[in-house]
């Protein structure tokens, strides 16, 4: 009852005789709906200007937080695991250092030829020629390319790759080539390849 008479002073009243000094006097209706709206415009004007601020500082909080926990399980797992890298290190190292003694020096160069040339004469190959060739800078190992000139028969072949192979030091073959020569035999030419580390003043 007292809300449908609110509503019939408000058709009453002419907005235009309205004075803001005098709100005191103002229908209680008109009063209400004032304090209403003046208060929106609080709440409004109070998001936008503070909750929508801390929403946003919470959403990088959260962010960080996300963030900073996947770091501390990255680390948490490498720490549960250091005794596991640690004997991954010490591994790696001796068998780095057990490919380091297989790579000859310079001084080991001229016993590995002699090496690769018993190879051939116990495989039954002749051996025509044998010559090292320049080497080959890499980022980390230098190439000691070898030309391998001998002549056999295709079994001959097999046991000198195999021979080759089975030697203390690390050495590849590479690009091939065979030819007959004027008898029953074939010509092999061959470039063996062997690596040493490269030191710090190359």
């Amino acid at each position: 009852m007292a809300f449908i008479e609110s509503l019939k002073e408000l058709k009453d009243v002419d907005f235009a005789d309205l004075d803001i000094q005098q709100i005191g006097v103002w229908p209680a209706a008109l009063k209400a709906i004032l304090l209403l709206t003046v208060l929106l415009v609080i709440l409004a004007l109070g998001y936008f200007f503070k909750v929508q601020d801390v929403s946003q500082q919470t959403q990088i909080a959260a962010r960080q937080e996300a963030e900073l926990l996947r770091e501390y399980e990255n680390k948490a797992f490498l720490a549960a695991n250091l005794d596991a890298y640690r004997a991954q290190m010490v591994e790696l190292d001796e068998t780095f250092g057990a490919l380091l003694q297989q790579l000859p020096k310079d001084t080991e160069v001229p016993g590995l030829l002699e090496d690769i040339t018993e190879v051939a004469y116990g495989s039954g190959l002749s051996m025509k020629s044998i010559s090292l060739q320049p080497e080959k800078t890499t980022e980390y190992y230098v190439e000691l390319p070898i030309r391998i000139d001998v002549i056999g028969d295709y079994h001959d072949f097999g046991s000198f790759v195999s021979g080759v192979a089975s030697l203390p030091r690390i050495v590849t073959l590479h690009d091939y080539t065979i030819k007959e020569t004027e008898g029953a035999l074939l010509n092999m030419v061959i470039e063996a390849k062997t690596y040493r580390y490269k030191t710090e003043v190359e």
